[in-house]
């Protein structure tokens, strides 16, 4: 029996104004190539780095998350030297042996370390062309690494996912894979006894989905090796989703390959001699983070679906929050309006209608459904009508009050009676279903607006 161990290293963008050691902008949409650049950011003589201060705070408030132990007396910054036409230093500013976080857990898996980096340029291949686009070299990277002790492939896909919903809560990062801002590396070994076996890295997986099937072909390939009684090669490989498999890139580099060494230009960091990176400092800012809302929703009885729609799309998310506290009594319609009807309609017309459903047009409409001035339907169609054309839904809401006028009632009534007489003399004859063929023909004359009640017992008098 060979047992798999997966550690993860996952890296993910910093959402900070400007990149990690120069003014340059840090914008992930700019694509005009090689725009937010300077001497700084394109390694010139004579050019020399600043921290920025935003992006240290950000990792520290992740460690807090991760109830993790920071760096308080001393953390530094290091020389990783590679070469690669993405790299126009020849090195990559990294941390090696004084990270700013170590330790802590998340979704039950240990932690590491944390650590803060600068990101690579971006490579574009054209045939036997190579372009370089230097907008990303300089971003802020944090790069978190967990302890090898994942044992397949779902629950270390889970764990990303974790990740991705903390950076987000957190706001240090939109952690978008299709977008490169957040990738993940797995490192994989199958051993047959309690000791590690041979590591294998698997780089740049940019979808959850494909780090659950690499690291799955990856457990699979190395057993069929070690059955036949051969070695697996610690080495580096990618991976091909259209063939689903992995595949040899270069043999696996160690650290001293690196040639690490302490950046001369950085200073040294003493956290502990600035305030706002105290301890209380960071744990008054932390939000209330995805595991504690989860616990909470599950508490109060929500869903099992919303939960988790709402822990991973902030936007649905807070309109429920807000709007929850308007009509806290209605907590749980508000969260069917919003998990059902609300999102059906992003998924159907994209989700830039979500800016025309504030918090207080939508608990008008779910009051006004609980008072039943408006039916369901009307309450659907106005939701519809102000995620398409905006306007104001306290309002729109007015157009779709049911009607509940006796005498235009009876006029309804009777002229759905008259245009069904078979059906009238089937309730007659005890068909209780043909009755409620008459309320929905009555509505669709109404054009929704009929209380179904009301027009329900006119019905039963007339024909009585």
């Amino acid at each position: 029996m060979y047992t798999p161990t997966v550690g993860l290293e996952i890296h993910a963008e910093l959402k900070t104004r400007t990149k990690m050691f120069c003014a340059c902008l840090n914008d992930a949409d700019e694509k005009t190539p090689n725009k937010n650049i300077c001497p700084v950011c394109m390694a010139h003589p004579g050019a020399l780095p600043v921290i920025n201060e935003a992006a240290v705070k950000k990792v520290l408030l992740v460690g807090t998350a991760l109830g993790a132990t920071l760096a308080r007396d001393y953390s530094e910054f290091d020389r990783k030297n590679y070469f690669y036409p993405d790299i126009p230093k020849g090195y990559q500013i990294s941390q090696y042996l004084y990270p700013l976080v170590v330790g802590g857990s998340l979704s039950g898996v240990a932690i590491t370390r944390v650590h803060l980096e600068e990101d690579t340029a971006r490579s574009q291949h054209q045939g036997e062309t190579s372009l370089v686009d230097f907008n990303r070299a300089g971003v802020p990277l944090m790069e978190l690494v967990t302890d090898p002790v994942i044992h397949d492939a779902q629950t270390a896909g889970n764990f990303a996912r974790e990740l991705q919903l903390l950076l987000r809560s957190l706001g240090v990062g939109d952690a978008n894979m299709e977008k490169g801002e957040m990738r993940v590396e797995a490192n994989i070994s199958v051993s047959k006894d309690n000791t590690l076996g041979t590591k294998v890295e698997v780089k740049n997986l940019n979808s959850f989905r494909s780090v659950e099937r690499a690291i799955a072909f990856e457990i699979e390939r190395q057993t069929v090796l070690l059955e036949k009684g051969e070695r697996v090669a610690q080495e580096t490989r990618g991976w091909d989703e259209q063939g689903q498999k992995t595949y040899q890139q270069r043999k696996k580099e160690s650290s001293h390959d690196y040639r690490y060494f302490p950046d001369p230009d950085l200073p040294k960091l003493h956290l502990s001699e600035v305030p706002e990176f105290s301890s209380d400092a960071l744990c008054k800012e932390l939000p209330e983070l995805p595991a504690q809302r989860r616990e909470r929703y599950t508490a109060e009885g929500m869903p099992k679906e919303y939960i988790e729609m709402f822990i991973a799309d902030q936007r649905l998310g807070g309109l429920f929050e807000a709007t929850a506290v308007l009509i806290p009594s209605a907590t749980r319609l508000v969260a069917n309006y919003i998990g059902s009807d609300l999102a059906g309609l992003v998924q159907k017309m994209g989700d830039s209608g979500l800016h025309n459903i504030t918090p207080q047009g939508l608990a008008a409409v779910i009051v006004s459904v609980q008072k039943n001035e408006v039916s369901s339907r009307g309450a659907k169609d106005a939701l519809a009508e102000a995620f398409a054309q905006g306007g104001d839904l306290s309002e729109i809401i007015k157009k779709y009050t049911q009607q509940s006028d006796i005498g235009a009632l009876e006029t309804i009534a009777r002229k759905v009676v008259g245009e069904h007489p078979q059906v009238a003399a089937d309730f007659k004859a005890g068909k209780e279903a043909a009755l409620q063929f008459l309320v929905g023909q009555g509505m669709k004359e109404s054009q929704g607006k009929a209380d179904p009640r009301a027009l329900r017992e006119t019905i039963q008098k007339i024909l009585s």
